[in-house]
């Protein structure tokens, strides 16, 4: 096991073991593998552009979390709209560090590699500040992401303050857009606003994120 894997997976107990304390909680889905409110596993893994990055580097940040699978459906549908490249540009200008992870194994639909994932970023002219690529599914599996898209957002305190859907419109179809309400958009307004997270876990959507 390499000590990202090891890194991965302890963060991911130390979040379990240390729950939601002082944290209004939705029902928790049983999937589940982290408690909102807890906190977030640390990771280390290399972007698209060969980088190491990690939780710790952002310490003191707000941090989005989003899982994506370029071949998805429901992916496809935030994208090929532009309303997921709206979201990212309206958070990192606010300073909120905007992370997509890839954990499609090889082989699997939506599997890029570092070149891949920059031309992807580009074709989808996405503004995440950067790709994470973790073909081995460790991160994924730490932080219980299941679908793409699945979203995470992390507190300055390395809190995950909310974990879910990106919207309240579970379908692939664009038009489903139009009067949505997104769960991230207003988590982070809380967020910069001081305020508790109001919805700070839905059950996400998606295709299954294609592990090994």
């Amino acid at each position: 096991m390499t000590l990202s894997k090891r890194m991965l997976l302890v963060g991911a107990g130390l979040a379990v073991l240390a729950g939601g304390a002082g944290y209004a909680l939705l029902s928790q889905p049983a999937e589940a593998a982290i408690a909102t409110g807890g906190p977030a596993p640390a990771f280390s893994l290399q972007d698209a552009n060969g980088a190491t990055r990690t939780l710790a580097e952002f310490a003191g940040r707000t941090v989005v979390l989003e899982w994506t699978n370029s071949g998805c459906p429901y992916v496809r549908k935030h994208y090929d709209s532009g309303n997921m490249q709206g979201l990212q540009q309206e958070a990192t200008a606010g300073g909120v560090v905007w992370l997509q992870v890839i954990s499609s194994a090889p082989g699997e639909q939506g599997h890029l590699d570092g070149p891949g994932a920059l031309a992807r970023v580009r074709t989808d002219n996405a503004h995440p500040t950067a790709t994470l690529l973790d073909p081995s599914g460790a991160m994924g599996h730490a932080y219980g992401a299941r679908n793409t898209p699945h979203m995470f957002i992390i507190g300055g305190d390395g809190r995950l303050l909310y974990q879910g859907a990106i919207d309240d419109r579970p379908s692939a179809r664009p038009a489903t857009l139009e009067g949505a309400n997104n769960y991230v958009r207003a988590a982070l307004a809380d967020i910069a606003a001081g305020r508790p997270v109001a919805v700070a876990e839905t059950t996400p959507y998606g295709c299954g994120v294609k592990y090994e």
